[in-house]
């Protein structure tokens, strides 16, 4: 992976065909509950932006995609949040398990909530 990326674009470029389509689904995800969110690079990784503020980064690595911070959410979504909690704001999936694009899509709902 490069260590600068000027677009989105760029850095799923950057990945592996199978690790790219998972970083794509995520992408594709977010936008589809937020279809006027846009998208820049912070931080060296994806961020979704929502009237020009960050909403939310996700990220690839070798052995999982990690989604950032974690917004407030209510006792079912930390429940099935759970599992993939790692520190106290980081949410990381697996690459070797199915990508639970159904709660990416309810954690971006909270994402919009908390705004």
């Amino acid at each position: 992976m490069a260590d600068e990326f000027s677009s989105v674009d760029d850095y799923l470029a950057s990945f592996p065909p199978d690790v790219r389509e998972v970083l794509e689904q995520v992408r594709r995800t977010i936008h589809a509950v937020v279809p006027g969110a846009g998208e820049k690079i912070s931080y060296q990784m994806p961020t979704i932006t929502l009237d020009g503020k960050p909403l939310m980064y996700f990220s690839g690595w070798k052995s999982h995609i990690a989604v950032y911070p974690i917004p407030p959410v209510d006792a079912d979504l930390s429940t099935a949040l759970a599992p993939y909690r790692s520190g106290k704001g980081t949410l990381k999936f697996p690459l070797k398990k199915p990508i639970p694009y159904a709660l990416i899509t309810r954690l971006t709902e909270a994402f919009v909530a908390a705004r």
